[in-house]
């Protein structure tokens, strides 16, 4: 099995040419009965021999994400833990040296996956290839794939991506969680991405 086949095993394909009404990529919202739950749109990509990088919006057709962030887990290896089943990644910061400053706001995490450290996670500012790749997938709201050489990325690689709905929860000022929420809206989660400031 390829790295892409394992992606589309969690999703169905859609290819950057595909498109969406905008009626049917409005997040449900009103689904969820507490304020402080909501709907996103989250994108998992990075080259075939790149790291991998999480990027969260709320508007589908904006090209500044709300939350983007460099893991140091290279995108095979993160393709195998989904292939094998459930992740869960755990980004870790410290309270005392970060107590003021807002979750997404942190410059770097300690990163978990499935409960074993795997290094860290950095916040980065969208760069000119990020906006791109996010202009290119502005028709697309759940899919896997590939993006072709030269667009959203400066290298000569194709970059793999994944992307769907995802419901973040904000529990308090030191923990938020995004988890990704199947394409046929049923409970089950395959992913999902905490933010947690340690005390």
């Amino acid at each position: 099995m390829t790295k892409i086949d394992a992606l589309r095993r969690l999703l169905p394909y859609k290819d950057s040419q595909d498109s969406t009404t905008t009626t049917d990529l409005e997040p449900p919202v009103s689904a969820f009965s507490r304020p402080s739950r909501s709907m996103v749109i989250g994108t998992i990509f990075g080259q075939r021999k790149g790291h991998v990088w999480f990027c969260f919006q709320h508007h589908r057709l904006s090209t500044k994400p709300s939350l983007l962030l460099e893991l140091s887990i290279p995108t095979h290896q993160l393709v195998q833990e989904m292939s094998s089943g459930t992740v869960r990644i755990a980004l870790e910061c410290d309270h005392s040296e970060l107590s003021s400053c807002p979750l997404h706001s942190v410059p770097i995490w300690t990163m978990h996956c499935n409960g074993r450290k795997i290094g860290f996670a950095t916040k980065r500012k969208a760069t000119r290839h990020n906006r791109l790749m996010l202009k290119t997938m502005q028709s697309i709201i759940v899919g896997a794939g590939m993006i072709p050489t030269g667009v959203g990325s400066s290298g000569s690689e194709e970059i793999m991506y994944m992307r769907a709905n995802y419901e973040h929860v904000i529990g308090n000022s030191d923990y938020e969680s995004f988890h990704l929420v199947s394409p046929d809206e049923c409970a089950g989660q395959e992913l999902s991405v905490y933010l947690m400031r340690s005390r």
